[in-house]
């Protein structure tokens, strides 16, 4: 079967009625959820991702990556009436969606911001099928040690990529790995560091890990910075309908953000802020009224929204292909995939077929399905801005504690569950990124795992990490990524302190 027959298979599996419905509930949710200030796609994800435990892992999964694109989308309202950028990548869409809304034009700023996520996720979602294929093609060639060397290239590329410190991303990331540890070892059988307790033998849950470090912990931080002023709602004056003006000024922007933000996406050291920049600098620099920019450009809208959603389905690429996360939201996701059994990897292509395709067939439709829903209820979604701060947090740490509950009662997971949310706190007052604590725990077994299985194979000999040419060069690769943001953050600080002598002399 080719990949379009593949394709037409997942769509007939993605029309099903219930599939349909789950799809509903996820972009209704994700979008719902993801308008509020301050809580992006990861948190959503991470606050919903109990929510699908007790379904049926095809439509658990598909309504989960409904509240993927859901929140994705949401996170636009928040940054163009609010200027309160939900997550670093739609900082750029605010810098040009709040001018607009401040100058009467915020139903054409969300209108494009729907339109171009809309486009950028049917033509990245089409990608992601057509490109899947052969990347898992590449993947079933690969053994113990190559799949170790890709471990350790995520989680170098993890570590660099988040937080403003490759040297705190690593502590973060090591944390993560120490929490893998804990439970009965994988070859052996014996148990590690459970201290006794019968519940930690099965290993510390990944879903309630990742929801108190985004959850708990970002309501905690939000609760001790205290009422930092109220926020000022911009009110949607006008129609929400694009001029024809509007139309010709975004399609081709809709276009650049898609091919711009795909790519980035899928690189293990992408991300989707560096999509948004990029096509705020490209549309800066081709734009026919570059002195609109800082005013309201409706180019500045346009493309970085498109890239953003254009990214959010590159980081599907490496997490189904190869179970590899790009991203904190790609964590979570995979987090997900995991609860039901489920290891992301070309394996999942072979052996449930009709989940991943059903899958990505399911992201067509739900495109379809957020764009119907953004437009006509974007007063629905501003009201849902008003919710006072407090009552908005207080709400998420009893949705999370509820959650907990459900999947496992037990008054352990209630005290990992506050521990966990404590460190995140303390992760977020000190400046250490989230996501590598999630990506070590998750990836941390599987590393342990092939690594031990290719010394066994070659009878303890470490050369053998490096045997083969594709091991040897992606193992290059992560040492690279480690090594050259040192560098040039080193040489960084050399030509700083150089300035300051001469600046005294």
């Amino acid at each position: 079967m080719t990949t379009f027959d593949f394709l037409l298979h997942g769509l007939s599996v993605a029309m099903d009625p219930m599939i349909l419905f789950y799809a509903l509930i996820g972009v209704t949710l994700g979008t719902a959820v993801g308008v509020l200030p301050g809580i992006g796609p990861a948190l959503t994800v991470a606050l919903l991702l109990p929510v699908t435990y007790g379904l049926d892992p095809a439509g658990s999964l598909i309504m989960f990556a409904g509240i993927y694109y859901g929140g994705m989308y949401g996170g636009s309202t928040t940054s163009i009436l609010l200027n309160t950028p939900g997550e670093s990548a739609s900082i750029v869409t605010a810098l040009e969606g709040n001018k607009m809304a401040r100058a009467g034009r915020g139903g054409p700023a969300l209108a494009t911001a729907a339109i171009g996520s809309f486009v950028a996720g049917l033509l990245a979602t089409l990608a992601l099928a057509f490109l899947a294929p052969y990347v898992v093609k590449l993947a079933l060639v690969f053994g113990p040690r190559e799949y170790f060397a890709l471990m350790m290239l995520a989680f170098v590329t993890v570590s660099a990529a988040f937080g403003d410190s490759a040297m705190k991303g690593l502590t973060s990331l090591f944390v993560g790995l120490a929490l893998a540890l804990v439970g009965i070892d994988q070859l052996t059988g014996q148990a590690r560091l459970s201290f006794g307790v019968p519940e930690l033998l099965d290993g510390v849950e990944v879903t309630t890990l990742a929801v108190a470090l985004f959850a708990i912990g970002e309501a905690l931080f939000v609760a001790s910075q205290g009422n930092t002023g109220v926020d000022k709602i911009e009110a949607v004056k006008g129609s929400v309908w694009m001029t024809r003006s509007d139309w010709a000024r975004s399609w081709k922007p809709w276009l650049r953000g898609t091919l711009i933000g795909f790519p980035i996406g899928a690189m293990p050291a992408g991300g989707a802020e560096i999509g948004t920049l990029l096509s705020y600098a490209t549309e800066r620099r081709l734009s026919k009224n570059p002195e609109e920019f800082g005013h309201g450009a409706i180019e500045g809208v346009a493309g970085p929204e498109a890239a953003n959603n254009a990214s959010a389905a590159g980081t599907l690429v490496p997490l189904l292909t190869l179970g590899l996360p790009t991203s904190a939201t790609a964590a979570i996701m995979l987090a997900g995939f995991q609860q039901f059994g489920l290891q992301p990897g070309p394996l999942l292509f072979a052996t449930s077929p009709d989940l991943v395709w059903g899958l990505i067939a399911s992201l067509l439709i739900a495109n379809v399905m957020l764009l119907v829903l953004n437009l006509p209820l974007v007063g629905l979604w501003v009201k849902l801005l008003t919710i006072p701060r407090h009552w908005l947090y207080a709400g998420i740490l009893l949705f999370a504690t509820l959650g907990t509950i459900g999947m496992n009662p037990s008054p352990v997971e209630l005290g990992m569950l506050l521990i966990f949310g404590i460190m995140g706190f303390m992760m977020r007052l000190y400046g250490y990124p989230i996501a590598p604590v999630v990506v070590g725990l998750i990836l941390g077994p599987m590393a342990e795992q092939q690594l031990r299985r290719a010394l066994a194979i070659s009878q303890g000999d470490w050369t053998t990490l490096v045997a083969t040419p594709v091991s040897a060069g992606i193992l290059l690769v992560a040492t690279l990524a480690l090594v050259v943001p040192l560098i040039m953050r080193m040489r960084g600080q050399g030509a700083v302190l150089s300035q300051i002598a001469s600046d005294e002399d």
